[in-house]
Parts: structure tokens; sequence; C-alpha cells
């Protein structure tokens, strides 16, 4: 990106390769992953302390092309996937060894970088930030896109029950098929009477909401009492100020971040060997819904930013 601003703003040129500085590896990208992330870098949300022009993206799959000094435990040669290092739109990126995750044989790379950034994300709220159990009710908002498709499988595995938000109906099919027990078509934030039949007037356990301030209201009252508020995605802004004593019902808010699930090497080994355990099992299923060449990245974002889109967007460089 040369500068902040829409799609227009991106450009595909050659730069010189990476050299691997100390701790860190070489790696040829096979595939980078679209993430709403990128959006926000792309429109000043982030990554400010870093000067333009840069190069976006944060998550991707590769092979090991060399190794800088002091790595240990990565080979030239391997197959790795990472979740968040800058620069990963891109045919080669310098990345630091403890970023990177080795993949299994039967895990393609497709597949691999579809669930580094979402299914982590999605590991996260479902087993840490809000441990279903069984027979809970989960409200999913945006039950379509990459990271919902994920999650509601996982609520599924521990377990819960799904009732998931689409925003048109040609997105229900695949809520259902991901195992959303009941899936409603709403843009207008007027889901929160039909969710509550669905649960006969009590509400749901848990409601994970992306979806920006518009829905927020809608989030809370959707909730029973005691229920908890799983608020994230920071790219389509907050509710604005909160009075704690306004909240109702006994609620519980909190605002979920990825890294908490991941916050040391060994962590990112392990909930990443999960996801990939439960992929290669057949437990969890990863739908792409589009792939673009590397040059077209500004067509992926238009794309993601349409909310025409499901599941998971990926460039091939």
């Amino acid at each position: 990106m040369n500068q902040t601003g829409d799609v227009g703003v991106l450009a595909y040129v050659d730069q010189p390769d990476p050299v691997p500085a100390l701790g860190m590896v070489l790696v040829q990208i096979a595939v980078a992953g679209v993430n709403f992330m990128d959006i926000g870098v792309r429109q000043g949300m982030a990554w400010t302390e870093m000067p333009n022009p840069k190069i976006l993206g944060v998550e991707g799959v590769g092979r090991v092309l060399a190794v800088g000094e002091g790595v240990a435990g990565v080979a030239v040669g391997q197959r790795v996937a990472w979740v968040y290092a800058p620069g990963s739109y891109a045919q080669k990126i310098a990345i630091p060894a403890d970023s990177l995750v080795s993949i299994p044989d039967g895990i393609d790379d497709k597949t691999a970088a579809s669930v580094m950034m979402q299914g982590l994300t999605a590991s996260h709220f479902a087993t840490d930030f809000y441990p279903v159990q069984p027979g809970d009710i989960a409200f999913v908002h945006a039950a379509a896109g990459g990271l919902g498709l994920l999650l509601t499988q996982i609520i599924k595995l521990r377990g819960g029950q799904v009732i998931g938000r689409v925003s048109s109906a040609d997105k229900e099919a695949a809520a259902r098929a991901a195992g959303a027990d009941h899936v409603i078509v709403d843009t207008e934030g007027k889901f929160v009477e039909k969710a509550r039949q669905l649960t006969g007037g009590e509400g749901v356990h848990v409601v994970f909401d992306g979806s920006g301030p518009s829905t927020f209201q809608g989030s809370l009252d959707v909730l029973r009492r005691s229920g908890t508020f799983c608020w994230y995605g920071p790219v389509l802004g907050g509710p604005g100020a909160i009075d704690i004593m306004s909240l109702p019902k006994s609620i519980k808010l909190g605002y979920a971040v990825f890294f908490d699930h991941i916050h040391t090497p060994d962590l990112l080994r392990a909930r990443s060997a999960r996801l990939f355990e439960w992929i290669g099992e057949g437990k969890l299923k990863v739908h792409v819904g589009g792939i673009y060449p590397l040059a077209d990245a500004a067509k992926a974002h238009a794309d993601m930013a349409s909310r025409a889109t499901t599941g998971k967007l990926l460039l091939m460089p």
C-alpha cells in the first residue's frame, strides 16, 4: 500500500528479496490469507507507526528457503504456516522462527492458510474466552463468513447449539452446512425476537458479535440472564462509551483478542496442531470462498468489504 485509502492505494510491484536476520527464516509463500484486519490497515486503523509504502497481510503458508543464524528446529524445504507476520502479500517473506508452525502432510496449503487467523480466533472464542458446554446455545453473527463457519463447527464439536445470522438468503445454505441449528436472514438488526422465540424466551448463553456498532444493542438483548457477550473485530468500530451499570441481566461483556489464546510459541503450535487434528479427522471443514492471484489483492479487498462472499479468501503468489 502506498498510502491509506480505498483499494486504489494497492499496487503490485517488484522489491528486493528479504534477507533472514538473526532468529528469522526466509519463506517462499504459496498462499496468503486475506483478513478484515488487512482492510483496517489499508484504511489507516492499524500499523500507523509503520511508514508507507508497506506490504499488507499477516497470514500464510509456504516452504522454507533459508534459515538465519540462531534458528533451531526449522529446516530448508519444510512446509510451514503462520498467523502474524506483516508483509505476507508477497512471494517471499522473512519471518521469526518462533512464529512458524509445521503443517502435517495430510493438510494442503490452502486449507492450512485458511485456518490460521480465523481458526485460531474461533478456537479462542469457543474454548477459552467462553468454553462452550453441552447444551449451550450460541448466537453467531456473520455465520457464513470464514470465521463464522469455523466458529459454528467448533461450537457444535463442544456440544453446543448455534443460531446463526446471515445477511442474505443465499448464505443460509453455507451456515447450515457448517452445522447451524437455526439461521436467521437479517440485514436490519431485527434478529432479537426470532432468536428469543427459538430459545423459549430465555435468550442465548453467548453471543459472538464482530459486526460493528449496528448490532451491539441487539446482541445485548438476545442474551439470557448471566449470558456472555464476546465482542471482536475492530475494523467496523466500537459501540462507544458504556456505562457499566447500564448493562442488563448480569451479563458479562468482553473484547476477545486471539493473541491471548496463543501468547507463547508453544501455545501457537499446540492450538494449531489441534485445528489440524480436527481437520484430519474430518471434524472441521474449511470453506474457501475465493482464490485470487496476488496481483488482484485489491479485488479481494473489494469483494470482502462488499459482504457478498462466504468462507475464506486467499491470494496465490
